[in-house]
């Protein structure tokens, strides 16, 4: 959804094969191998999970660019052996082998890449700017972004959400899980996660949640800053639109889809 005044929504879930959700999701007996071809028109936008757990084959990102649909948008988990270590200024090699994998076989299907630290990775300004500048712009001629999901308590604070802000960096917004919560905006997208979804909840969540959500994600499109979300630090200046992506990943997972549909209707 997009209107002349807020920019795109895209909202989805994590992944796309899981084995609960062939019957509840997926109709019985869909192939699995249309499964992407399927999800990608019930949903606006899937998180590409398996680049965390290792490389992915520019082969198979061409794949799923021809399965989806034109409007379609992908966000991609970045591998962990590039965030998941002491010292992150060292994981230029790592990024560069990553972004230069095959990656941009999505094309203009490509939307954030989400650079995911370990709970054990403690907020070092020095550090964190070093990262953020081995980060680049583009790639192969497409332009790039950035965000970045901090799970140490560490990074509530003001100086963070300054560094993400100089360069252009947004920060997960993760609700409803063990990690710290950071609603601030600091780039000219949003990127949320819900985490909470709950077995016995038909939607996963509460049809006022999900009402709550989806007017955030509206009110964030057309660059305000909602209601009942604490900041770490004072609004972005201006009202920019703003691209939103939003997805429903972890919890109870095989409620997640329905979650994400009502979304997209609620946002519509």
């Amino acid at each position: 959804m997009a209107t002349k005044d807020s920019g795109t929504i895209g909202v989805g879930i994590g992944g796309w094969t899981y084995e609960p959700w062939r019957g509840a999701f997926y109709p019985e007996k869909h192939p699995q191998k249309r499964e992407l071809e399927y999800a990608s028109r019930q949903l606006t936008s899937i998180e590409i999970n398996s680049t965390f757990y290792g490389a992915q084959k520019p082969e198979s990102f061409a794949k799923w660019h021809e399965q989806t649909p034109e409007t379609f948008v992908f966000s991609v988990k970045a591998p962990r052996y590039a965030t998941h270590r002491k010292v992150l200024a060292d994981a230029g090699e790592s990024i560069e082998r990553f972004l230069t994998g095959g990656l941009t076989e999505l094309k203009h299907k490509l939307g954030p890449i989400n650079w995911q630290f370990s709970p054990s990775k403690v907020f070092d300004a020095d550090d964190i700017e070093a990262f953020f500048k081995l980060l680049p712009q583009k790639v192969d001629g497409f332009l790039l972004r950035h965000v970045v999901e901090a799970r140490n308590d560490s990074f509530r604070t003001p100086e963070f959400i300054a560094l993400a802000r100089q360069y252009g960096i947004a920060v997960v917004i993760a609700v409803d899980s063990k990690y710290p919560l950071i609603a601030d905006a600091t780039a000219p997208f949003v990127y949320v996660r819900l985490m909470g979804t709950q077995e016995g909840e038909p939607l996963g969540y509460p049809a006022a949640t999900l009402k709550s959500w989806s007017q955030r994600a509206k009110d964030w499109a057309r660059g305000a800053a909602p209601d009942g979300l604490d900041q770490l630090a004072p609004a972005m200046p201006g009202t920019e639109k703003r691209d939103v992506y939003l997805y429903v990943i972890g919890g109870h997972k095989v409620s997640n889809p329905a979650a994400a549909m009502s979304l997209i209707k609620s946002i519509a």
